[in-house]
């Protein structure tokens, strides 16, 4: 039990106030009034729940449920237990119990959510990409999906979620976080993908358009660029988007980029530049002149 001073309707005046944690009730302590029943502790509970491993974690309940498994991703696990006699029969119950909890299919869905899950956190992405990346490759029909390159599919899955959380990735950058997925195997993945979902399914495959000005901030901090040279670079992507220049998005923020560098006192080479934005160099120049062509003409430059 604990004192506090509350106000007593019966009393009508402010007395001190037993509080019986056990049984949630605040008690006057002058009339012994029960002035709240039952009442509920929102603070945290720091009591642990784990075993006897010395593991203090005060969680005492699993993961989040997961829609996209059959059974939401709540099921009983049996935790293991090293370095005793019991210790290995509770690893095989656990065993047992996990293949018994999950269906084949729900097994194989959490191993690409782990694959995909893996490549997300390597390019840096927010759990709502996560998920929609989870959500499209849960949409794609088993059996088809599984002939086809399984990384390559789960790049593909999180190509077409940068896309639609306008927080688009380059296909160079999806390429090296699928470690051996090649432009080629990207591009057919995301092929049979909007197939399935499109023509067989009816699921509509949208994907924003791809501006230069959704890869410029990335660009100038891995350039390491300060804030006013980001803020030139950003000011000229906007007047780009007015003229006619035919070269993709990418190519046409990695030329402003090279432009601004050039003009202001920073020492980035283009060779930096490049490397920061994954476009060749020679791309760079050519587009670079043509930023600079369109500029002089209106004047801005």
């Amino acid at each position: 039990m604990s004192d506090s001073d509350l106000y007593c309707f019966e009393c009508r005046r402010e007395t001190v106030i037993i509080v019986d944690h056990a049984a949630g009730d605040a008690i006057c302590s002058e009339c012994g009034l029960v002035l709240e029943a039952r009442s509920i502790d929102e603070s945290s509970e720091w009591r642990t729940f784990s075993d006897d491993t010395n593991d203090n974690d005060p969680n005492r309940v699993g993961g989040p449920t997961n829609p996209l498994l059959s059974n939401g991703g709540l099921s009983t696990i049996i935790t293991k237990s090293s370095g005793t006699r019991s210790g290995s029969l509770f690893s095989e119950i656990g065993r047992l119990q996990n293949r018994m909890s999950h269906s084949a299919s729900d097994q194989a869905l959490i191993r690409a959510f782990g694959k995909i899950g893996d490549m997300a956190d390597r390019l840096g992405l927010v759990n709502t990409i996560k998920d929609r990346a989870n959500e499209l490759y849960k949409r794609l029909d088993e059996k088809s999906a599984k002939s086809r390159n399984q990384d390559a599919i789960f790049a593909a899955c999180i190509y077409i979620a940068c896309r639609q959380e306008n927080a688009p990735r380059t296909i160079k950058e999806i390429c090296t976080a699928a470690c051996g997925v090649t432009k080629k195997d990207l591009g057919r993945a995301r092929t049979f993908i909007e197939k399935q979902l499109g023509v067989e399914t009816g699921f509509l495959v949208e994907m924003g358009s791809i501006h230069a000005a959704d890869f410029v901030k990335r660009f100038c901090s891995a350039l390491g660029l300060n804030l006013s040279t980001v803020k030139a670079v950003q000011r000229i992507v906007e007047k780009c988007e007015e003229f006619d220049i035919r070269n993709t998005p990418i190519s046409i923020a990695a030329a402003v980029i090279y432009v601004i560098v050039q003009q202001s006192d920073n020492s980035k080479t283009i060779k930096d530049v490049a490397s920061s934005t994954g476009v060749g160099e020679s791309t760079i120049r050519s587009v670079a002149k043509v930023v600079e062509d369109k500029l002089s003409s209106s004047g801005l430059f």
